[in-house]
């Protein structure tokens, strides 16, 4: 699939999407044409899908982050995931194997904008049951 210089290219990458191709070669000792060719393929082939803001500092030090799993009745499980989806404070939603069918990541300004919004997902039509952990310290992200 992918060769090891690429794999530390997406590390790179991943740590920060902004660096410039200068500072990318230099990290990888090659030359600026090869790891924009080498980008340029990721991109083509859909290793690489896109980029993204990654928030930090003090705003997400005020955030309330939970995971919610979430047990869907089948036949209504088109309309949660679209309803879910719809839901701003929904960052991230995963099919998952087990109890429980969905697991939701919930970004909240406050703990009580979050029980609103662990109560909107609870209401939803066709989940059946949630369980959710409030997330206490990121020890890191990649």
């Amino acid at each position: 699939m992918i060769g090891k210089q690429d794999q530390k290219l997406l590390m790179l990458l991943r740590k920060n999407a902004r660096v410039s191709i200068t500072d990318l070669a230099k990290a990888l000792y090659l030359s600026r044409s090869t790891v924009q060719n080498r980008i340029a393929r990721l991109e083509a082939s859909g290793v690489i899908s896109g980029y993204s803001v990654q928030l930090g500092g003090a705003y997400t030090a005020s955030q309330v982050q939970a995971h919610v799993l979430i047990k869907v009745a089948q036949k209504l499980t088109a309309r949660t995931n679209s309803a879910l989806e719809g839901m701003s404070s929904v960052s991230q939603l995963f099919s998952v194997s087990g109890e429980y069918d969905l697991i939701a990541i919930v970004q909240a300004q406050s703990l009580e904008e979050l029980s609103t919004v662990l109560d909107d997902i609870g209401n939803l039509g066709g989940v059946e049951r949630t369980n959710s952990s409030v997330v206490l310290e990121t020890r890191f992200r990649r």
